[in-house]
């Protein structure tokens, strides 16, 4: 008896241990954008940031400079999601950007714009450009809906990131030297005539290491 006692006991912690880290993996959701405000967030160059109708809207019209709204907070690990519509121009999803004056911002820029822009691509500002390489534009046709709402899910964990386009991976890397931390950064390339929206934008940070 005492034997199966002890058995029972083992399989309890077990199975208590595997809930504890199940439940880590799979870390609450939580909003970056209110759908009203812009707290949270600063814009940094030229153009215009505003919320519209629960959506963040920016405009520019053949600006100098890039427009970016920067998170005022710094992430390292996570999975960030989101929806965006580009109307015009050619856009972007900054992770772990550090930005330069003016407005350059450094880092991986994970591509938002129409199809044949490399939508779900991955292209590293001020360094290596596209890595592993720009999106084929045949299968970017496949998951990319001009003039509509597009769904963008963004996992970082160390030098792995993936992206995935309205349920499609478009792209993979592996044990990337990039940087490990810094601002989520929503951008509208110089030099274009520019509108785009994101929306619900949400993070899941994972645990903190012990």
């Amino acid at each position: 008896m005492k034997l199966r006692s002890f058995h029972t006991l083992s399989l309890a912690v077990v199975f208590a241990c595997a809930a504890a880290m199940a439940a880590d993996k799979h870390a609450a959701w939580k909003p970056l954008f209110d759908g009203k405000t812009l707290k949270g967030w600063h814009p940094v160059g030229d153009g215009e940031w505003k919320v519209e109708d629960g959506a963040i809207v920016g405009r520019a019209d053949k600006a100098k400079l890039y427009g970016l709204l920067v998170s005022d907070r710094a992430f390292k690990d996570f999975t960030v999601r989101f929806k965006f519509k580009c109307l015009s121009g050619d856009s972007g999803f900054y992770i772990r950007t550090i930005i330069k004056e003016p407005e350059q911002a450094h880092g991986l820029q994970v591509q938002v714009g129409r199809t044949a822009s490399g939508v779900g691509g991955i292209y590293e500002s001020y360094g290596r450009k596209w890595i592993p390489g720009k999106p084929d534009a045949e299968k970017e046709k496949q998951y990319t809906k001009d003039d509509a709402w597009n769904d963008m899910t963004i996992s970082a964990h160390g030098g792995d990131v993936v992206v995935h386009v309205n349920g499609v991976q478009s792209t993979e890397l592996k044990n990337d030297p990039s940087r490990p931390e810094g601002h989520f950064a929503l951008q509208m390339h110089s030099g274009c005539v520019m509108h785009v929206l994101f929306k619900d934008i949400q993070i899941q940070e994972a645990a903190p290491a012990k």
